[in-house]
């Protein structure tokens, strides 16, 4: 089978085995997957990984325990928890300290024609909706986690900076469950995506409003985007982090401490809030989809998404 690996920077395609089925895993075959942030992150040594990336994903079940998957297209939630510690008791294992992460860390990613992951981290995919469209599922699902995590209330401002794939991602989650989102961006064409659905968008210049709003989403992806997200926060205000940078970040602590900010740091969500979403119109997902490529051209795919501006691209096979 075709299989992507990611080694010291670069992008190659392997000739590779199958992996086997353990006991309460399912073996998938790849239909579409998605190159996000973190894959490029990884690409330029987040986590000195080495190995198949890829955790945005749509397969089809072709062998599993529980014979009603086989054969369904399904998505699936790329944390791989031990099921036994107390974080997982508490039904949180998406911090298991014994965890492995889908195409990040200790498990092979879905960037391959097969692979493997447990049952019950899988989702039935709705016949109504697309398989393109159900490939944003997982970053969806980490928008959608910001309302988990943040009792923001119904009709409040929130500020979301970033126009890339996660913050546009971000403010039309936002925008779709009511509240007044305004989001900060660099580029016209991409604020535009926003703005079609009633999101407010503004070009974000050097200067940004300051201690206005009482939420802010910093999703720029760098240790700028986090100082300025910072500073528009208001006195008691919550600034919610979703940038994944790689390497450290400085920031000056005193005012957040002076104005009590609060600092929430959100990672991935619940599926179950993204895949109705998915079902209806409100986010048009689909508009971020910058290109596509065979999953043989995952060397190209890679340049690609890494060139300054390109939203979402594709990974498919056939």
């Amino acid at each position: 089978m075709i299989s992507v690996h990611l080694e010291d920077g670069e992008v190659t395609v392997r000739q590779a085995a199958p992996s086997a089925r353990p006991e309460g895993f399912a073996l998938l075959k790849l239909l579409v997957a998605g190159i996000c942030n973190t894959d490029l992150e990884l690409q330029r040594g987040y986590y000195g990984f080495a190995g198949t990336p890829g955790h945005e994903f749509v397969a089809e079940v072709v062998a599993a325990d529980d014979p009603a998957l086989r054969g369904r297209r399904v998505v699936g939630e790329i944390n791989l928890a031990c099921g036994h510690c107390d974080w997982c008791h508490r039904g949180l294992g998406r911090h298991c300290p014994n965890r492995s992460v889908l195409g990040i860390v200790k498990h092979p990613g879905a960037f391959q024609e097969f692979f493997t992951l447990p049952e019950r981290n899988l989702h039935l995919v709705p016949d109504r909706i697309s398989t393109e469209r159900a490939s944003f599922t997982e970053p969806l699902a980490a928008a959608c986690e910001i309302l988990d995590q943040a009792a923001i209330p119904p009709g409040d401002a929130v500020a979301v900076l970033g126009d890339g794939k996660l913050g546009l991602l971000i403010a039309l989650v936002l925008n779709a469950r009511g509240l007044r989102v305004r989001l900060f961006g660099h580029h016209r064409e991409k604020l535009r995506i926003a703005a079609e659905v009633g999101v407010a968008v503004e070009i974000a210049g050097p200067s940004l409003p300051a201690a206005t709003y009482g939420w802010v989403v910093d999703a720029t992806g760098s240790a700028e985007g986090l100082r300025l997200a910072a500073s528009m926060v208001r006195p008691r205000g919550t600034l919610i982090l979703k940038s994944t940078v790689h390497g450290t970040v400085e920031i000056d602590t005193a005012p957040i401490i002076v104005n009590e900010i609060t600092l929430i740091g959100s990672r991935c969500g619940r599926f179950e809030a993204a895949l109705p979403l998915l079902a209806g119109g409100a986010v048009p997902v689909e508009k971020l989809i910058a290109d596509r490529f065979p999953l043989a051209q995952a060397p190209a795919a890679f340049a690609r998404a890494a060139q300054r501006g390109v939203l979402k691209v594709l990974l498919e096979c056939s």
